[in-house]
């Protein structure tokens, strides 16, 4: 893979140096679970379909959060699905094109009565700004759910804005 220089002007993140530097590695593209793709592109901006947590093709954890996985397993499972939608912006542009996430929207499988949403988000949330600075900075939203796809405790979509 070659490394594209970072987006020039509001402060361009080299995001490839800064997963180095954190000691990340952008994993192969997870394959669409159904009849869709990864992300596609619209005039500036990619549309990253909800990434679940795998890793090597397999979930690390399943289960309800606040009931078979500690908010602690469910953040660092969010930060797997933000690793997991910077593959597939990289697949379809290349992360020199980000210019910015602009969107995330997180799905926890929730025990009955959990309500740390917004807890279980921010490993996605801080997944991006470690790696991206103010451009990982973001709107978002942190929605409890009763399932999600292969039983994943944690799901996360993303709109970005690409040069």
């Amino acid at each position: 893979m070659t490394t594209p220089a970072p987006v020039a002007g509001e402060g361009g993140v080299d995001a490839y140096a800064k997963l180095a530097e954190l000691g990340l590695t952008l994993p192969k593209v997870v394959p669409p679970l159904a009849s869709y793709v990864p992300a596609v592109q619209s005039g500036n901006y990619v549309y990253v379909s909800g990434q679940v947590p795998l890793v090597d093709g397999k979930l690390p954890k399943a289960g309800k959060v606040g009931d078979d996985v500690t908010v602690e397993e469910a953040v660092e499972l969010a930060r797997i699905c933000a690793l997991n939608a910077l593959a597939a912006i990289e697949s379809l542009v290349g992360l020199g094109r980000l210019v910015k996430i602009v969107k995330v929207t997180g799905f926890v499988a929730s025990a009955p009565g959990f309500t740390g949403q917004p807890a279980v988000v921010n490993g996605a949330s801080n997944l991006f700004g470690d790696v991206l600075g103010e451009q990982g900075r973001h709107a978002r939203s942190a929605v409890g759910v009763s399932e999600l796809p292969l039983g994943a405790p944690v799901e996360v979509e993303v709109i970005a804005e690409v040069a």
